[in-house]
């Protein structure tokens, strides 16, 4: 790309998503939800840990919250591994502690540099 100024000529140079071969969109929640719906133990599961959050930010559950998480999930061996891991923590602290992981998938910063 060139750009004009008056008498000289710029050549700018790519300085953002130099490492990036390709971009494609991931498809719409509701479309994915069409693909492959939730099964009925997933839905409780998410009805379930959105009570327990619930519960503890209306002092009705006197544990803290814990929300922890990889930034971004893109490798799924090193996602399964963390989870594997926080799940040690979750079942030794769940007394005094609600340990809720987050993540972002495919977060648009981690996978376009």
């Amino acid at each position: 790309m060139t750009t004009t100024n008056p008498g000289r000529r710029y050549r700018m140079r790519k300085v953002s998503d130099l490492n990036i071969a390709s971009n494609i969109p991931l498809p719409a929640p509701a479309l994915m939800l069409h693909e492959i719906p939730r099964t009925e133990a997933q839905e409780e599961f998410v009805a379930d840990a959105r009570q327990q959050i619930r519960h503890v930010l209306e002092h009705r559950d006197p544990r803290l919250l814990l929300v922890v998480g990889p930034c971004s999930i893109h490798d799924r061996r090193a996602s399964r591994e963390y989870a594997t891991r926080l799940r040690g923590l979750i079942d030794r602290v769940r007394e005094k502690v609600l340990v809720v992981m987050r993540c972002y998938f495919e977060k648009h910063r981690t996978t376009l540099g």
